[in-house]
């Protein structure tokens, strides 16, 4: 299945390439992690490494950039832990934070990041979504192929739910960008899926 609903009606990015940060820390561990426990501590590290790393991964697009957004994103933890009130869940206030370091590192690494995406005035569409349809793997190579902030833009929108008001503040960008992003992102998306598939079709047929 490479297509599920949220809440809101959206259609999320391929769940089975996303390590869900939803995880509930028990109320004791945090407490122990804010004391500065090391055994606390570690058990939250060894609880969202793989979700970070995926997370990270998406956006800055390279393995190597990916680990070091994860570690860094951990040493932000340990910094920044005992600044955890409470107020909201510890999952998205980490998560916020391995968001905000894999941005900056986009930044510091590729400096014309933030440029739109812009192949004129074409609409969407109306169609499925340009993901429901492909295969994991196809998706994969699709998704690496568009710029940088239209992949980070998309994933932060269809998979992480953020809010376009969200992802304009994150990027330092307006809300209409951010839907351009998506609006234009996801028509580059369909376009780069139609020609993989074009291009897998003469092997097909000759293997059949």
């Amino acid at each position: 299945m490479l297509l599920r609903p949220n809440r809101a009606g959206r259609h999320l990015l391929n769940p089975v390439s996303a390590a869900s940060f939803q995880i509930e820390v028990p109320d004791l561990v945090l407490a122990r992690a804010r004391r500065g426990d090391a055994r606390a501590l570690e058990t939250i590290y060894r609880a969202f490494e793989r979700p970070a790393y995926t997370l990270a991964l998406r956006i800055v697009g390279d393995v190597e950039s990916a680990r070091e957004v994860t570690h860094d994103a951990m040493l932000r933890l340990i910094e920044r832990i005992g600044q955890f009130r409470g107020d909201s869940p510890f999952w998205g206030w980490l998560r916020q934070i391995v968001v905000n370091e894999a941005l900056m590192r986009l930044r510091r690494e590729r400096g014309a990041v933030f440029e739109d995406i812009d192949d004129g005035d074409e609409p969407p569409g109306d169609g499925p979504p340009p993901w429901m349809l492909a295969d994991a793997a196809r998706l994969e190579r699709a998704l690496n192929d568009l710029p940088p902030l239209t992949r980070s833009v998309l994933w932060l929108y269809h998979v992480e739910e953020y809010t376009h008001q969200e992802i304009a503040e994150m990027t330092g960008k307006s809300v209409s960008f951010s839907k351009s992003q998506v609006a234009r992102g996801s028509s580059r998306l369909r376009r780069l899926l139609d020609r993989q598939e074009k291009e897998a079709a003469p092997w097909l047929a000759a293997t059949i």
